[in-house]
């Protein structure tokens, strides 16, 4: 039977309710961070909220380097990949999947995913936002320069996180329904490893202008990053992915005429 409107304290759900799953998804090389709903709502305007009560629980999970290697690789390599779906995404929806149902069989979890949209074309969740508030990542943005140098011109924010960099990516959210967390789950500030006025220049600047090279994943120092073959893959343009994958031996022929691969740099 589903439990209902359990309520928790910080200590619990850290080491009772979530510390197994979080667990399993770092052994697929995952990273999952917890926040309140209301955290999230907080900054955002009424049309992206999420849902739930305030207190509600969720979680946002991002891959790290370490994905390609121990999901990606060995989902391509058990055939799991098939139709007309980004082959990362399969990856991700397939091991989040496993895991939720592995840890949370009586749990009523609403997961979402980073390419999702709502019926009004809106993202199911903005996956920079929940990654900030959760204090995975800090959220740069044009707000956070003094004095811009760009006049009106739209800048688009990016989230570096304090160990991988850019290096990494936002994946999925994961509302648990019925659980409701007490005031021990205190909201923690992300770690702001990009202090200065012209670094945070520097960095929206490679990100908006010259994103292809990934320089600005570097604009601190990092404990992991994407592995050569990781890097061809996520260079490679979109629709010759499925080549790729061919020549690596994971996609047969008829495969690779199916594989249509979503712009996605990961």
């Amino acid at each position: 039977m589903r439990r209902r409107d359990m309520a928790i304290s910080s200590e619990r759900v850290v080491e009772d309710l979530i510390g197994t799953f979080s667990e399993s998804l770092k052994a697929h090389g995952f990273e999952i961070y917890p926040f309140k709903v209301g955290w999230y709502n907080a900054v955002l305007s009424h049309g992206h909220h999420l849902p739930y009560p305030a207190d509600t629980l969720a979680v946002v999970v991002l891959s790290t380097p370490a994905m390609f290697e121990r999901s990606f690789l060995p989902f391509l390599q058990n055939r799991h990949c098939e139709g007309l779906r980004d082959p990362i995404d399969q990856c991700c929806v397939h091991t989040v999947s496993a895991c939720v149902s592995l840890c949370f069989p009586d749990q009523s979890v609403d997961v979402s995913y980073d390419y999702e949209m709502l019926p009004s074309r809106r993202p199911k969740f903005l996956a920079q936002t929940a990654a900030h508030i959760s204090g995975a990542a800090y959220y740069y943005q044009k707000s956070d320069i003094h004095s811009p140098p760009w006049a009106d011109q739209k800048m688009f924010g990016v989230c570096i996180h304090p160990k991988l960099g850019g290096w990494f990516a936002i994946r999925a959210l994961l509302v648990f329904q019925d659980v409701r967390v007490g005031a021990d789950l205190q909201q923690k500030d992300p770690p702001d490893c990009v202090r200065s006025q012209e670094d945070r220049i520097d960095l929206l600047e490679r990100f908006n202008f010259r994103w292809q090279d990934g320089s600005y994943r570097d604009i601190v120092p990092t404990e992991e990053r994407y592995s050569d073959q990781q890097r061809e893959y996520f260079t490679t343009p979109p629709g010759q992915r499925g080549e790729l994958l061919r020549r690596w031996g994971f996609l047969m022929e008829m495969d690779t005429e199916k594989q249509s691969s979503t712009n996605k740099q990961g």
